[in-house]
């Protein structure tokens, strides 16, 4: 049986795949090495796995998930490799899933389009180049952070459209002020900003909404995308809820700077399930 975890650090999806190909899908909370130790991920695990599931039936654990890709990994892995005895353990980045996701086990290029940005150039099997994204305050070009930072500046400096300000503020009755200290004051500013990009999905109807989208893509693109080698030699593949929710406006940025558009995906454990079971040798 393989099992394989998508993890944030709020919450971890997983699927078991028993030896006869059938799936089975359940939640744990996320388990961020850069917030949580070993053995606080043991205990989880012991109180949340389903009770149907037979640890020490598993032979391969493949862990995605947010933090990893570090010096943190060994935290995870210590975790899994006890309460998984028999597995091969495997952890890695949330970037990998997500170019094992879109790519499987052909090269190309891949993307992550959400709450904050990455991208990559992969060789089937693992990552071969990455330009940092800087993260949210230098960085994250194109994600729904950077997205909804700007709107927040706009509206603060009154630059929306009059119509759109007005449904702004009956929507969320949020003063400049409030804005200001919940992003320079409380922690996850960047889950604020972007949550925000959802405001801007609902009235793409004004084209202040579609140019911001558009710019932010754009940005994407020229700050991130095209400083890779030869990038318009590849098809542009992403997984993330901003690029899937904005894929039309998203498709008119790669084609202006010369990117077909290839797979746009939600979520990666659709593509994980396949690219695993294809490497176990099994059929779907």
């Amino acid at each position: 049986m393989i099992l394989i975890a998508d993890g944030g650090s709020t919450k971890t999806s997983w699927c078991l795949v028993n030896n006869e190909g059938r799936e089975t899908y359940f939640e744990t909370e996320g388990y961020n090495p850069y917030f949580v130790d070993s053995s606080y991920i043991l205990r989880s695990l012991h109180e949340s796995l389903p009770p149907h599931l037979k640890a020490d039936k598993v032979t391969s654990v493949s862990f995605y998930g947010a933090g990893c890709g570090s010096e943190k990994d060994s935290v995870v892995m210590e975790a899994l490799q006890v309460v998984f005895a028999n597995a091969r353990v495997e952890v890695a980045m949330d970037l990998v899933a997500a170019a094992r996701a879109l790519l499987g086990s052909t090269a190309g290029f891949a993307a992550i389009l959400g709450t904050g940005t990455n991208t990559c150039l992969y060789d089937g099997r693992e990552i071969i180049q990455n330009i940092d994204s800087l993260g949210f305050i230098l960085g994250d070009e194109g994600s729904g952070g950077a997205m909804g930072k700007r709107f927040l500046g706009d509206y603060i400096r009154g630059l929306l459209p009059q119509e759109l300000s007005e449904i702004f503020v009956k929507t969320y009755d949020l003063s400049p002020a409030e804005i200001i200290d919940q992003i320079y004051s409380k922690p996850m500013a960047n889950r604020f900003c972007a949550g925000f990009s959802k405001f801007i999905y609902d009235h793409l109807e004004f084209d202040y909404a579609t140019n911001l989208v558009r710019s932010n893509f754009d940005t994407f693109f020229s700050s991130l995308v095209s400083k890779y080698p030869d990038y318009t030699s590849y098809s542009f593949n992403c997984i993330g809820s901003v690029g899937f929710s904005f894929r039309p406006i998203l498709e008119k940025s790669a084609a202006s700077f010369g990117m077909p558009v290839g797979r746009v995906l939600k979520s990666p454990m659709p593509g994980l399930v396949s690219y695993h079971m294809e490497l176990a040798g099994c059929h779907q």
